[in-house]
């Protein structure tokens, strides 16, 4: 006997059918929404990434955004991990950054692995958002610079200061500062034997010396050791200095010869002290010691702390540095500045093209050097409660950069693990304090 259903049986039946439905496509969302909290985004540093440069200028996004970002230092090649996040996770996707997305039981495995004793490995925190400062000549001179280069290829914002902002005392502002391509001895690189009737030279000597009469010196000699002078204390108060090239060496010689003329009439009008060698003072720099300033306005060197370069250019295929090892979990200041998918990186030259070891103080650490060469690349020290690092060469991908030479294009140099050491340089004030000290 067949039996009846009832309209209202049915209307129940498809709104039961519905309800249920409705209940399982939210519990889908929220399960779903579930899994992506329980995510976590892994930017590998190692040899499969496709892009390690502009991977930084995702981990410096994430920091500005406020996003917690974890550097796993030694974790294959210094990778970066965060708690999922779609902006992030879009951010790799327009700017061609290699990312992985793992699940939070993956994520407490790297971790874990990270803290085991035995494992060379620390996590660093990156929380602080670095304000960059470039310390740059406004005219137009005719080289480029390789942190401006990569700053501007990572998308990483910066400012440009130069001895005006320096002089009116504007660099506590900033937690980082790079030298650019200078001269703080006040001889204007030394070029002028070779380039003295070039305009471009003729132009930097003038708007020098005008500066340096507006901001109240005599010379441009001793403006510039006042600007080396505020730098100093920006260091002392807790600031971080990076300087390439002809900085390094230049900057400690400026430090090194404060009231001392060292400068010859063709650099500022007058000649210089006889006896200005002996009347250094090396307590003053910051990593080198015993040097002899060279006093000869035909030599392109401002003292004997540069190697000879010639060595290099005929032995070029013996030029590559390697990087030291450091305990991650005891020393992670100078293992968080050397993290590299690569340990033995090919050398390049510049006005300072490597430091004489047997001038370099020996408090300073040595992270990178060249044995073939019996020299060092790339070093590192304290002054006060700041930090300095101190990379020789001009470009890592130009192996002998001239003037006029056009600037390079990073796009072709994606992986450079010799950019990579100015990146962890950018990076290392954005790391908890405490977990810098050893």
């Amino acid at each position: 006997m067949r039996r009846s259903i009832s309209t209202e049986n049915i209307y129940f039946c498809r709104e039961h059918y519905f309800g249920m439905k409705k209940i399982v496509l939210i519990l889908t969302v929220l399960l779903s929404m579930a899994s992506v909290r329980a995510s976590y985004l892994l930017i590998p540093m190692d040899m499969g990434q496709s892009n390690h440069l502009k991977a930084y200028g995702i981990a410096y996004y994430a920091v500005a955004g406020e996003i917690e970002m974890s550097w796993l230092l030694n974790y294959r090649g210094g990778s970066f991990m965060c708690a999922y996040n779609s902006s992030i996770e879009n951010e790799c996707v327009v700017r061609g950054v290699s990312y992985e997305v793992i699940a939070d039981l993956q994520a407490s495995q790297i971790l874990n692995e990270i803290a085991a004793v035995e494992n060379n490995m620390n996590e660093i925190r990156l929380t602080k958002e670095p304000k960059i400062a470039v310390y740059s000549p406004k005219n137009k001179l005719p080289w480029d610079d390789a942190v401006t280069l990569v700053l501007t290829y990572a998308e990483i914002p910066y400012t440009v200061i130069y001895d005006e902002e320096v002089i009116k005392g504007e660099l506590p502002k900033y937690d980082w500062l790079h030298l650019h391509h200078e001269d703080f001895t006040g001889q204007y690189g030394k070029f002028w034997a070779n380039f003295r009737n070039a305009k471009w030279y003729q132009d930097d000597v003038r708007e020098n010396e005008e500066r340096a009469a507006q901001l109240g010196f005599a010379k441009v000699s001793q403006m510039k050791l006042a600007v080396a002078k505020g730098i100093r204390d920006f260091v002392a108060g807790g600031g971080y200095l990076f300087a390439m090239c002809s900085g390094p060496d230049s900057y400690d010689i400026a430090l090194a010869a404060e009231g001392v003329d060292i400068c010859e009439k063709m650099f500022d009008g007058d000649p210089m002290d006889p006896q200005a060698q002996s009347k250094l003072n090396y307590d003053n720099c910051f990593a080198f010691t015993n040097f002899r300033i060279e006093t000869n306005p035909y030599v392109y060197e401002v003292s004997d702390i540069d190697v000879n370069p010639s060595q290099h250019i005929s032995n070029k295929s013996n030029d590559y540095f390697t990087l030291f090892e450091f305990s991650a979990k005891w020393d992670p200041v100078p293992t968080m500045l050397c993290q590299n998918h690569l340990q033995v990186i090919p050398g390049f030259m510049g006005q300072t093209t490597a430091f004489r070891k047997e001038l370099i103080k020996p408090t300073v650490t040595i992270m990178g050097e060249c044995a073939f060469f019996n020299e060092a690349r790339y070093i590192h020290g304290e002054y006060g409660k700041g930090t300095w690092t101190f990379y020789s060469g001009h470009d890592p991908e130009d192996y002998q950069h001239l003037v006029n030479d056009a600037p390079t294009d990073l796009n072709l140099f994606p992986n450079s693990a010799g950019y990579r050491l100015i990146l962890n340089n950018v990076l290392f004030p954005a790391a908890k304090k405490q977990q810098q000290k050893t």
